[in-house]
Order: C-alpha cells, then structure tokens, then sequence
C-alpha cells in the first residue's frame, strides 16, 4: 500500500524531514489541482497523494534551491547549509 511509503525514512530523509515533507506534498498536490500534469508515467487509477509521493521517490520534486540528494547528504553529516535561496517552494525537475 502507498501509504506505507510515508512511513518509511527513506522519502523523509529525502527531503530532509518530516514537516519539509508534508510541505512539499501540500504545494505539490496544489500546483496539480491548479491545473499542473503529473511528472510520472503510471498515473492509472493513482490518487493525487499517491501521485506526489511517487514524484517525490523518483526524484522528479524537490525542495527549491536544493536537489533531494543533497538535503539527505546533509542530513547525514548534520550539516545545517543555512536557508539562503531557499523559499521552501516546489521545485519540478524536467
């Protein structure tokens, strides 16, 4: 079930916590409702959150200013990298 990948750490520590994840999902879901195509193939009888989450996984969103890779790394080293250009907004990967 797609809701068990919430509850994993992997997309948590993907984009570099809990609240940064809800974040992403809430203006990802809006800018979709507003009219945005999803940017993965297999959207057959997906939800939106469902939708998202895979983006999300497939490294297709990220945090704007910060590719996924990098908010993890730095998790991982406990680096903070301060917040410059970084506005918290949905940032899609063409």
């Amino acid at each position: 079930m797609m809701l068990d990948e919430l509850k994993s750490d992997k997309i948590v520590n993907k984009v570099g916590g809990k609240f940064k994840l809800a974040a992403l999902i809430q203006k990802r879901m809006r800018e979709l409702l507003q009219g945005g195509r999803p940017l993965i193939e297999d959207t057959e009888g997906k939800t939106m959150l469902e939708i998202v989450v895979q983006e999300i996984l497939q490294d297709k969103i990220t945090i704007e200013g910060m590719p996924a890779d990098d908010i993890a790394s730095q998790q991982a080293n406990g680096s903070q990298g301060g917040d410059s250009g970084k506005s918290g907004k949905t940032k899609t990967k063409s």
